[in-house]
């Protein structure tokens, strides 16, 4: 097959892991992620979205905030419906709320618009981006702060959530998701939903494995899904630091690769693959979402590579969320919880 002049060969999509979502629906066990707006434009996006759709990918991730969802549209529609040998209940396609959008009438247009830019009827998945609705504008560096930043407000959420569960009710939207939570905050969402969120989008690589959030996830029926599952080699300048680990550096990683004869990277996604993840990499060359794809549908690590692949963890966090902290935060750490607690929630329960 060729793809935009390069020569690939097709997977199966028959061949690709299912996930079982909590209503018995499935979802694809690899997506195609389209983050790209710091490298990229819509077009080359949108011609990566047509190609993965070409040689095999069923699971495509998308989100208001990447401003490339209406060039994708023209790429689904021309690539899944009618006339196309695609159906649209054979492709999973999820998007998010990003964090200017968090009152609920700005939730629900959020949502509408995607769907109008995406040209579907519907949307198999929505997340919440980030679970706070401290905005920046796009490029910002990692100090920019919003003056009016504020820590995790759960009424605020619930309110936001209970916008979203009304789409679900109207059948635009099939399933909800939380994107960058944390254990204490599922914990309050669990309780207090009426539609419980299918799946949690999260950093997940072999250097960050976060194996108390996973298996909670997966305790909760809330399927995992892994960004940046390649160790976000392409991510902004602004989001590195000088100790940020490679992956695909790791000598495991590097030897387990050498036994499968491929690239460290495609080691991160059959390690994923065997955690239970759905990892979502990004790329915008044929040739490379392609192997992507082919890594998770053949050749699976063994149970001793699997073990191995544990020592691998080093917490090595690379989108650490500098640009979400309020004043009085402490340092990004605030973010995601460590210490048990969400900052800000305190007298919460008591409120209750």
């Amino acid at each position: 097959m060729t793809v935009d002049g390069v020569e690939v060969e097709p997977v199966d999509p028959a061949s690709v892991p299912q996930r079982v979502l909590r209503d018995g629906s499935t979802v694809p066990g690899i997506g195609i992620g389209t983050f790209g707006s710091d490298r990229y434009g819509p077009a080359e996006i949108a011609a990566a979205v047509r190609g993965a759709l070409q040689v095999g990918y069923r699971l495509v991730d998308c989100a208001a905030v990447y401003g490339n969802e209406s060039a994708i549209g023209e790429a689904l529609e021309a690539s899944v419906g009618p006339g196309t040998g695609l159906r649209r209940d054979e492709v999973f396609v999820m998007s998010k709320v990003w964090n200017d959008s968090h009152a609920p009438e700005a939730a629900v247009a959020s949502v509408e618009r995607s769907l109008r830019d995406l040209r579907l009827d519907h949307l198999d998945a929505v997340f919440v981006h980030w679970p706070f609705p401290n905005h920046h504008a796009p490029h910002a560096d990692v100090a920019d702060r919003d003056p009016h930043a504020r820590p995790y407000d759960h009424d605020a959420y619930l309110a936001l959530w209970r916008a979203l569960e009304g789409l679900v009710d109207r059948g635009l939207v099939r399933h909800l998701g939380t994107s960058n939570s944390t254990v204490p905050k599922l914990d309050l969402l669990l309780r207090d939903a009426r539609v419980l969120p299918s799946l949690n989008e999260m950093e997940l690589h072999p250097t960050l494995q976060q194996g108390r959030l996973v298996q909670y996830c997966l305790d909760q029926a809330i399927q995992p899904v892994g960004y940046s599952p390649l160790g976000s080699p392409s991510r902004p300048e602004r989001d590195r630091t000088a100790d940020d680990l490679v992956d695909a550096e790791s000598p495991v990683v590097r030897a387990i690769a050498e036994a499968h004869g491929v690239h460290p990277a495609l080691v991160c996604l059959k390690w994923a693959v065997a955690n239970g993840q759905v990892p979502i990499p990004f790329s915008v060359k044929p040739s490379q979402y392609a192997a992507n794809l082919r890594a998770v549908a053949s050749d699976p690590l063994t149970p001793s590579e699997v073990e191995a692949m544990r020592s691998v963890e080093r917490n090595n966090r690379l989108i650490k969320g500098q640009v979400f902290l309020w004043p009085g935060a402490g340092s990004w750490l605030d973010l995601w919880d460590v210490d048990g607690t969400v900052p800000g929630e305190a007298g919460y329960a008591a409120r209750r």
